[in-house]
């Protein structure tokens, strides 16, 4: 334990919030079809995470203990799981994101025209 260590705020394990993570999961993958599992690792700021995909490319990512919980969790579920690392992310996650930008682009520009058009009435 070094000199500065009882200062810096603890940080509670891994396990502690799983179990509303894992019911988040569930919940969520039953409201959608094709849902596959990806594994991230751990780094020096976030512990393990799975992201959840689903078929059209929606996603959300929760943390998980360890990878073998995510696999286990995964399973229990009775979806593919792989690792991110060997495989990457799917494509439709990127189109999803993008078609969300293009989205909210769009509404920003109308939002301004019309803002625009009643300033000039």
């Amino acid at each position: 334990m070094g000199l500065m260590d009882r200062f810096r705020p603890r940080r509670a394990s891994g396990g502690a919030k799983a179990p509303d993570a894992e019911s988040y999961l569930r919940e969520w993958t039953a409201a959608r079809i094709g849902v596959e599992a990806f594994v991230e690792p751990r780094t020096t700021v976030t512990e393990t995470t799975v992201v959840f995909v689903a078929h059209d490319g929606e996603w959300t990512r929760r943390r998980m203990g360890s990878p073998n919980r995510a696999k286990k969790f995964a399973r229990s579920l009775r979806i593919p799981i792989y690792d991110v690392q060997l495989v990457g992310y799917p494509n439709r996650m990127r189109e999803y994101d993008a078609r969300g930008r293009a989205l909210r682009k769009r509404a920003k520009q109308e939002e301004m025209l019309r803002q625009l058009r009643e300033k000039d009435r």
